[in-house]
């Protein structure tokens, strides 16, 4: 053989031989990916769980049975070395998210040389991927420093009976919340107490503010009284007087001056009493006989200039805390010459009504009385009982007594208050003023005129009529207290310009519905001997003073429920 031809012949051996490497090792690759699947790392761990030469699926199944446990246990803290409540890692949300641990540590299918390297030759531990819910988390957080630390006390100073009082500063305790949530996330699984610890958490208003806020506003502005000059009046405040108006509020770390205005305002107009303020004219009576009041001229002024003022005074010396304010007269609204246009001049009308004793009566009917006594009705003014009486409480001077509720006696503030209801519904009727709202009791009451009552109720029943004469009432209320032996006596009269006569008449009861007998349970239980319930029908007749001939009628239509009789069992 030629030289050539032995040089052809031992290339193709070589080739022949590098193809058999590429098949053998070939071969062995692919058995190498076949083998290695989708499994994890031989000998691979994560956090101490071991998962190698497992599927992913089987992986993270094995991974969730050996942190079932850790992954929820709680985690312990201390701080300054002394125990603190554990945190629930679910509360914290923290959580260990599987598939993605499982995934990093090489359960994933691939041709990648170093896939597969891995694959035979791991083994080692791995971290598992910890997943945090940042609003769990932030939550967990705030709560183990609030229960954990101590919120420093600012420094204040306060105005208590016309002295001045100081709020000394303190030092406060706080656990730094970023220390506390990367404790937190290292030592999930690791069975490890997080220790903390707190430092020094300064106020904003410490001693040096509060010693200012002392010396430039508080010493000075209670060193003395002050006067304020108004023109035709001088107001003169002690420190007992206006130390309420006074605050020193926190802002940007430092007390700064304040004045209530309208507290002052208020202290001020006290200060001058009624012959500061203008006072608007009225009728009354004087002697038995409608009599006009003057009204009486006052001291107008703006609130913003009186704490200007006032302010400056804080800071003089004893001697010469005494300023001006502008101020000028001011008329009344509603003037001598206007209370005589009303023609209050003579009684239009009277009605009385009486009533059993009970002292629950006596109160709350005279308290009543005293509201409405001295009303005056200008001509188009509405009337509103609730609204002149107000709501019947004990601080506005009234008790419990008996009401109807659902058609029996129960037990409420301002029993009784319909009695003055009745009694200035017909002196209204009588008056000849325009009935707006009235209602009646829903079963008859003997003392009351049939068909010619009324009842009230806070914030649902109300006594309401119009002054719609060209003059204005003055409404008057009298009450004699009942005693054992005798009755009680409502009166009230009306007092105007006569304008219409009225005469009334009543029809004969018809209509008649049988009573029920109730059996009622109950501390709250009121027995009554029932009787029927019927219609009536009452006619207001008006004429002109002077005629006699009828200008018009008003019909008012009545139905009476039966009152029960109740057995209180």
């Amino acid at each position: 053989m030629s030289e050539q031809g032995r040089e052809t012949e031992g290339g193709r051996v070589v080739l022949l031989l590098l193809l058999g490497l590429i098949v053998l090792f070939g071969g062995c690759y692919v058995l190498a990916y076949i083998a290695a699947g989708d499994n994890v790392p031989r000998g691979t761990t994560i956090a101490g769980v071991e998962v190698g030469g497992r599927s992913q699926a089987a992986a993270v199944a094995a991974l969730e049975r050996g942190l079932a446990e850790r992954s929820t246990a709680p985690i312990p803290v201390s701080v300054d070395g002394e125990p603190a409540e554990a945190v629930d890692p679910t509360d914290a949300g923290l959580a260990v998210d599987l598939r993605s641990s499982v995934a990093a540590a090489g359960g994933e299918r691939s041709w990648a040389p170093e896939r597969l390297w891995n694959y035979y030759t791991g083994g080692e531990d791995l971290d598992p991927v910890v997943s945090v819910d940042e609003t769990a988390m932030t939550a967990a957080v705030d709560q183990l420093v609030e229960a954990n630390s101590q919120a420093p006390r600012d420094g204040d100073v306060r105005f208590e009976d016309g002295r001045v009082e100081v709020v000394e500063p303190r030092l406060g305790e706080a656990v730094d919340p970023e220390a506390a949530r990367s404790a937190l996330e290292a030592a999930y699984l690791q069975d490890t107490t997080v220790e903390l610890s707190s430092s020094a958490a300064q106020p904003d208003i410490d001693d040096g503010d509060v010693a200012e806020a002392l010396d430039t506003f508080a010493n000075p502005a209670l060193s003395g009284p002050v006067a304020l000059d108004f023109g035709r009046r001088r107001v003169q405040l002690t420190t007992r007087d206006f130390a309420p108006v006074l605050a020193l509020k926190p802002r940007r770390s430092e007390l700064v001056p304040d004045i209530d205005e309208d507290r002052l305002t208020q202290l001020v107009e006290r200060g001058m009493s009624r012959s500061g303020k203008p006072v608007d004219a009225t009728v009354r009576l004087v002697k038995g006989k409608p009599a006009v009041i003057p009204d009486k001229p006052g001291v107008k002024f703006q609130p913003e200039d009186v704490r200007r003022v006032f302010r400056s005074l804080l800071h003089r010396p004893a001697g010469r805390r005494e300023a001006s304010v502008p101020a000028k007269v001011a008329r009344a609204d509603f003037r001598t010459v206007d209370a005589r246009k009303l023609g209050i001049k003579e009684q239009v009308s009277e009605f009385t009504t009486h009533f059993p004793h009970a002292a629950y009566r006596n109160t709350n009917i005279g308290r009543a009385a005293a509201l409405v006594d001295g009303t005056v009705l200008k001509p188009g003014e509405t009337f509103s009982l609730n609204d002149t009486v107000g709501k019947r409480t004990r601080a506005n001077g009234f008790t419990k007594g008996f009401i109807i509720d659902d058609g029996v006696y129960q037990e409420d503030l301002g029993g009784g208050v319909s009695q003055m209801a009745t009694t200035m519904f017909n002196a209204m009727f009588f008056a000849g003023l325009e009935d707006i709202e009235h209602k009646t009791h829903s079963f008859y009451i003997d003392r009351y005129p049939v068909g010619r009552e009324a009842t009230v109720a806070w914030g649902s029943v109300d006594l309401r009529f119009k002054n719609d004469t060209p003059y204005g009432v003055l409404i008057t209320a009298r009450v004699t207290p009942s005693t054992p032996s005798k009755q009680g006596v409502v009166t009230v009269r009306m007092w105007s310009t006569h304008y219409w006569n009225i005469t009334a008449s009543t029809s004969d009861r018809y209509n008649f519905t049988q009573e029920k007998t109730r059996h009622l349970t109950g501390a709250d239980c009121v027995p009554n001997d029932g009787y029927a319930g019927f219609d009536v029908d009452v006619t207001r007749h008006f004429r002109r003073v002077g005629e006699r001939s009828l200008d018009h009628d008003e019909k008012f239509h009545t139905t009476y429920l039966p009152s029960d009789t109740v057995i209180c069992e």
